[in-house]
């Protein structure tokens, strides 16, 4: 969505003297380095296009209100699009003189229209100005999260139903634990995304609000329309308070939590995935296009792109840090402390999107070694955890099944033997009924097969939830 800001901000910034929008108050003009360390303008120029849709709804409403004429706010809105053509074409030069994009946009229209384009700024601030920008930018980058988000979920469901019958050893504390279905493992993870596309939703309830109007801080004396703007821009509803208005960003430590949340939980696959790639686990193999090599090593394949998803979760909350600091000790209302929100974002957005885009790709070309999988599930005592209940559903009290099943481990572990190999003396001794138990409950299906609890990884469960996400998702089977 940023791809012509991006070029933009490539362009260098001029430094020239110009005559500020505040000289009036001044008698002698800003210093250089003033200029040059309050600029925004190669962070907040992928503000253009909301700054310059936001600006038409405003000519537009000051001209449906009397405060100018509907000709000169046609004219103004016409100048917009023209100014918006420029930057799109490259054409515009940016300055640190003009400090931030609201500035270059006013300079560009009056440019063009003269003094019509001097009354644009009627009735508003840079102040709600710059709140409307941002939370116009921060909808779309919310909707672009949550359609990336469910893009994953889709590749990740497939990615199930491609898995079939395959079988995981489950992990706890990274040590062996019980058997589960790789549909089900990859079904997690969309659980996962799914709380953060929720998250994102439920913030977007928020972002959605109209601040424009507010002016400075007190709001305007002038006969505004602020419903009408609400109404153009499609905002769900008006911030109802000036002061807080102007000066809230709560609306962005809301975005980069759900962002830092989504970051951590893309930083734990990634995590799996390159422990499950390496030889010493072989469960997995990623494709070569989102792999790299060695420059000295011939035989490598690494998965570089992992490592720095994982390495880059740190950036995104590092983001989230750095924007609560800023925000902790601010008074009300506008402080120029809340220009600096905006890095802090706009690099936020750019790692997830890219990282989820990755990892879609990822999902869809990465295969499961499936025989290998197959041919080590014996080890571990992945059956244990089923056969301590089985005895408890024979009456055993859960304490002592679980000290006869740990001593049975303990056996077979010394004689380097599964639990299905222990003679059938040993497994009477240790329980009367654990004959007749283990013909029922022992090996990798039959442990699969006694689950039956919801949510569980019981072939019937899992498949079932397979079916739900084909349909939440819009999928077909």
């Amino acid at each position: 969505m940023d791809e012509l800001a991006e070029k933009i901000a490539e362009k260098p910034v001029e430094k020239s003297i110009e005559q500020k929008p505040w000289s009036g108050r001044f008698k002698n003009p800003t210093h250089s380095l003033v200029e040059a360390f309050t600029s925004s303008i190669k962070t907040d120029v992928r503000l253009w296009p909301y700054d310059i849709e936001a600006s038409k709804a405003h000519a537009l409403m000051l001209g449906s209100v009397g405060l100018i004429s509907s000709e000169e706010a046609k004219s103004i809105a016409q100048g917009l699009d023209a100014v918006a053509e420029d930057f799109a074409a490259d054409r515009i030069v940016l300055s640190d003189a003009q400090e931030d994009i609201h500035m270059h946009i006013e300079a560009a229209l009056i440019a063009k229209l003269g003094d019509t384009g001097r009354k644009l700024h009627t009735a508003r601030s840079r102040n709600d100005q710059v709140a409307t920008s941002l939370r116009l930018w921060t909808r779309d980058a919310v909707d672009t999260l949550v359609n990336g988000l469910t893009s994953l979920q889709r590749s990740l469901v497939i990615a199930a139903q491609r898995a079939g019958d395959t079988v995981l050893p489950g992990y706890t504390h990274l040590q062996r634990a019980q058997p589960v279905l790789a549909a089900h493992y990859y079904l997690a993870h969309v659980e996962r995304f799914e709380r953060d596309r929720q998250r994102l939703k439920d913030t977007r309830r928020r972002v959605n609000q109209l601040p424009l109007g507010s002016a400075a801080l007190a709001g305007t004396s002038l006969p505004i329309d602020r419903h009408a703007v609400m109404r153009s821009l499609k905002f769900d509803g008006l911030c109802n308070n000036s002061l807080d208005a102007v000066s809230d960003r709560d609306f962005v430590a809301e975005t980069l939590f759900a962002m830092s949340m989504i970051a951590t939980h893309l930083s734990g696959i990634a995590e799996e995935w390159i422990i499950w790639s390496s030889h010493e686990y072989s469960f997995l193999d990623l494709p070569d296009e989102l792999c790299t090599g060695s420059s000295i090593m011939p035989h490598k394949k690494n998965p570089d792109v992992l490592e720095l998803m994982r390495a880059r979760s740190g950036r995104v909350v590092g983001a989230l840090q750095n924007l609560l600091m800023m925000l902790k000790g601010l008074p009300l209302a506008y402080n120029r402390d809340l220009q600096e929100d905006k890095p802090a974002l706009f690099d936020a957005f750019d790692t997830v999107h890219a990282s989820i885009q990755i990892l879609t790709l990822m999902v869809d070309g990465a295969k499961l070694r499936g025989q290998h999988i197959e041919s080590g599930l014996h080890h571990g005592f992945l059956d244990a955890t089923t056969l301590m209940e089985a005895l408890i559903e024979v009456g055993c009290p859960m304490r002592s099944a679980h000290s006869i099943v740990g001593q049975l481990v303990r056996t077979a572990e010394e004689q380097g033997l599964t639990l299905a190999e222990l003679p059938a003396k040993t497994l009477s001794g240790a329980h009367p009924q654990l004959n007749d138990i283990a013909k029922r409950k022992f090996g990798i299906k039959n442990t699969l097969a006694a689950f039956r609890s919801h949510g569980s990884t019981a072939p019937t469960m899992v498949a079932s939830e397979i079916k739900r996400w084909l349909s939440q998702l819009e999928l077909k089977s």
